[in-house]
């Protein structure tokens, strides 16, 4: 997991050679006229647009989530929001089985740690990450892009 600010963002475009993309998409484009919207940069790389009404920790909990053939970039763009994570070697219960069609799989475990996000603040969580995000009071709009591995 990387957590951080997009003024330091250049310093993870190494990393995968989409990052570069998915933050250069960010600052090339306005976000405040839309709201809900999956965008698809190219292939390996598309970017969801949620605005939705924050979750009670106990909501975001039931969907502790990690990926295998994608990385997240999410980013905040309005409000304040809280994500669970914990490393997924520590994750013990599995919440049903691998989705390889929506790329997902859930843990009834905890998270290890909460931490926040507010505007302009991203995390990156790798295959490895089980996060748990949407947490808060109010609304939150947010990007989500969705890096092939």
């Amino acid at each position: 997991m990387i957590l951080d600010s997009l003024h330091n963002a250049s310093t993870y475009t190494n990393l995968h050679p989409l990052f570069a993309k998915a933050f250069d998409f960010i600052h090339k484009n306005d976000f405040s006229t839309i709201e809900n919207e999956i965008i698809e940069i190219e292939d390996g790389l598309k970017v969801i647009v949620n605005t939705a009404e924050g979750k009670t920790q106990e909501m975001s909990y039931a969907n502790f989530e990690c990926h295998n053939q994608h990385i997240d970039i999410q980013v905040c763009l309005q409000g304040t929001e809280i994500m669970g994570w914990k490393p997924r070697e520590k994750c013990t219960n599995p919440k049903g089985a691998y989705s390889s069609e929506k790329d997902v799989l859930f843990f009834k475990d905890t998270p290890d740690m909460n931490f926040q996000l507010t505007e302009e603040q991203f995390v990156i969580f790798f295959p490895e990450d089980v996060h748990a995000p949407m947490i808060g009071n109010g609304i939150i709009k947010k990007l989500v892009f969705k890096v092939k591995v």
